[in-house]
């Protein structure tokens, strides 16, 4: 027996799953037999006590889960930190493990009333005293752990828990003496399974797996050399023993109807402490602002989710609701983040909902000065395709130029203050690059209730892929916006794949062309190639656009094509001496439409248009696309995937691809004014004509 060693436990005798409050005791309400609980207890306290110490805690009736004392609290040296739980099936307990530390002479310390932290269920000292693993996700707060590491003066690792079933930390996580570790990985994040292989040897990490994960393999108590745990198998049994562990293996299957066993029925309460281990805590902690309507558009919820799915944790400060139907709500929320790098993350997710600091926290914004020509600074803000707005002198400056994939630059000169979105191979030496994310918002419409709520006869439909409706019924909500951007003097601009071309689509461009609907066309070389194939041959890849069956030699027409335009030296030239005299590519010389043609190493030729050097050709769309109101992605992926990120938010844009893949990607940019068709380019474009034709003329009987 270690003499110094004191373990304390509460006997079962008002034992039983009286409620639901984790997935282990769903369907064993009142299933648990008395009898057979108190035999395994008393097996467990015998097997303790011929090892330690075992105090003993008087049990209260009404309060059965007593029992599991490892949540009365958490005890390191004289100190002892009291439960706050979480469900209010066991708050009642908390006075009596109170009292029951007092009375031993611990010097005790108790958490806010409304900060749930469940003791040591949920944070476990390294066996060698150096750090404490605190566990948070179901049970336990992540706002908890600056208190522990201030209280006990101790280094706090935060490890966030994602499966329910391991809804406490000694559920899943075991640390044993020797700094070996045992654990069930599939119950943490990423992020937390990164902090414990950077603390853990791999030599030292014994993984569990599901089939012991789920019988409380790990729910273990680890007296010097010995563990003592529930059943496990003979390979994880295997593992321990090679390493120098005996392993004890006492049945606790009445407890695991409750969501415990061996760990859980202790609390270990001897904890040295090491002189040379001090507070630290890597926790992040930042208070955002936001203001809209924020319960009904969801905005509020949609953000706190946010938090939570990135691994961090909220407390709501203040709360405003708006009490006029025109009103609107502000909310003040602290987020918490188990490092830095979480938190970014967090805040830059945030800062796209538009949610700012407080203004007395956002004054001046971080930058850093570009060293190096095109590079910039490690933690620089990538923009987004949101109207941003950052805090410059202590002014809201907007951001020119906004786009997606970006850096923002600042600068004050002449007393005028500017931002603006760059690329990163645009950036000069000296430039100041925004790094960080305080001291940045995102400007979004705040929608009235009755915007919301009513329908006009055409408004653009909502962010999504169209794959399950009337595609007849998107194309005419097209059209009606097609014809009010023309006739308003807008701005639209296209972006092609040959598949337009090989659907039989080209005739139908070709009209938007001609009648006024398209401003610029943006593809890469091989629709231009076979729009002209198909004009001057009558086929597209070498098949017959009448037959639709390949014509001998048909093959080699593209190239034909090419080294035709080549002999011309442009699109433009060939147009002019009556070589071209139909499609689009004719139809945009003779209407003065600009188009720009991007190559790529799969590219044959190419024509003399197609800019085969890449940052030309960005930057040509980049150009093109300025000032746009509409665009329309026509079965290109690559093309239109490189203008969605260049494209800033309140751009309506139509994707329209015979794949789902691709209009869900453009979807997925976040962009509310976007949708995505999944149809047949080319039957997308000859209903579109007809619904065209019907603003124009209600009782034409169109061709198309």
């Amino acid at each position: 027996m270690t003499d110094s060693l004191r373990i304390l436990m509460c006997a079962p005798d008002h034992y039983d799953v009286d409620y639901v409050i984790n997935p282990w005791m769903e369907g064993n309400i009142h299933k648990s037999s008395t009898e057979r609980a108190v035999t395994q207890w008393n097996q467990l306290h015998q097997i303790l006590k011929d090892r330690a110490i075992v105090d003993l805690v008087e049990p209260q009736k009404g309060w059965p889960d007593m029992v599991f004392t490892a949540n009365a609290g958490l005890v390191l040296g004289n100190i002892a930190i009291i439960s706050r739980f979480f469900h209010k099936e066991r708050q009642g307990e908390e006075p009596y493990f109170k009292e029951w530390f007092l009375d031993q002479g611990f010097t005790v310390y108790e958490l806010p009333k409304d900060l749930p932290f469940e003791g040591a269920g949920d944070a476990l000292l390294d066996r060698e005293g150096r750090w404490l693993w605190a566990g948070y996700g179901f049970r336990s707060e992540l706002d908890s752990h600056p208190y522990l590491a201030k209280w006990l003066d101790i280094e706090v690792i935060s490890l966030r828990l994602i499966d329910e079933r391991f809804y406490h930390l000694d559920t899943c996580f075991c640390p044993l003496s020797g700094g070996y570790l045992l654990y069930y990985p599939p119950a943490f994040d990423s992020y937390s399974n990164r902090m414990i292989e950077m603390r853990v040897p791999v030599e030292k990490r014994i993984i569990v797996q599901e089939p012991d994960a789920v019988n409380f393999a790990c729910n273990a108590v680890n007296i010097n050399s010995t563990i003592v745990m529930n059943k496990i198998s003979e390979s994880l049994k295997q593992d321990l023993t090679r390493v120098g562990f005996e392993v004890v293996e006492t049945p606790l299957s009445e407890f695991l109807k409750a969501g415990g066993a061996a760990k859980c029925l202790t609390l270990r309460v001897t904890e040295p402490v090491l002189e040379n281990v001090h507070a630290n805590t890597e926790i992040e902690t930042r208070v955002i602002r936001m203001e809209g309507h924020l319960l009904d558009a969801g905005v509020l919820s949609t953000a706190l989710d946010l938090v939570v799915e990135n691994g961090g944790s909220f407390r709501v400060l203040n709360f405003n609701l708006g009490i006029e139907r025109q009103s609107i709500s502000a909310a003040e929320v602290r987020v918490s983040a188990p490092s830095a790098e979480i938190m970014a993350e967090i805040m830059s997710e945030l800062i796209d909902l538009g949610a700012v600091p407080p203004p007395q926290e956002a004054c001046d914004i971080n930058t850093e000065v570009v060293s190096q020509a095109g590079v910039a600074p490690d933690d620089f803000y990538v923009s987004t395709i949101y109207p941003t707005e950052v805090r410059v002198d202590c002014e809201w400056v907007q951001v020119d130029n906004q786009r997606m994939d970006g850096v923002i630059v600042v600068e004050t000169k002449d007393g005028q203050r500017k931002a603006s979105c760059k690329i990163l191979r645009d950036l000069q030496v000296g430039e100041r690059v925004m790094v960080g994310v305080q001291g940045i918002r995102t400007i979004k419409q705040t929608d009235s209730r009755e915007q919301r709520s009513t329908t006009q006869e055409f408004t653009f439909m909502g962010a999504g892929v169209s794959s399950e409706r009337r595609v007849e019924l998107v194309v005419e909500q097209i059209a009606w916006e097609l014809r009010q951007i023309r006739d308003q003097g807008g701005k639209v601009v296209v972006t092609a794949g040959p598949v337009v071309i090989h659907t039989g689509g080209g005739q139908h461009l070709t009209r938007l062309i001609k009648e006024g609907y398209v401003h610029a066309l943006l593809g890469g070389n091989a629709i231009a190639v076979h729009d002209i194939e198909q004009s001057l041959m009558g086929t597209s890849l070498g098949v017959d656009m009448q037959r639709g069956v390949p014509v001998r030699g048909g093959h080699r027409h593209h190239l034909k094509i090419i080294n035709l335009i080549r002999r011309y030296g442009s699109i433009a030239k060939a147009v002019e001496e009556g070589v071209l005299t139909k499609g689009v590519m004719y139809e945009c010389v003779k209407n003065n439409i600009p188009f720009s043609l991007a190559g790529s190493i799969r590219d044959d030729g190419p024509l003399p248009d197609t800019e085969m050097d890449l940052v030309k050709a960005q930057t040509e769309y980049a150009r093109l696309i300025k000032g746009a109101d509409m665009i329309l992605m026509l079965s290109s992926m690559l093309h239109s995937i490189g203008v969605g990120n260049m494209t800033p938010a309140g751009v309506k844009m139509v994707c329209v691809d015979i794949n789902p893949a691709v209009v869900t990607k453009l979807s997925d940019r976040g962009s509310v004014e976007s949708v995505g068709v999944v149809t047949d380019v080319g039957l997308f474009l000859s209903l579109l004509l007809q619904q065209l034709e019907k603003l124009t003329n209600p009782y034409a009987v169109t061709g198309f």
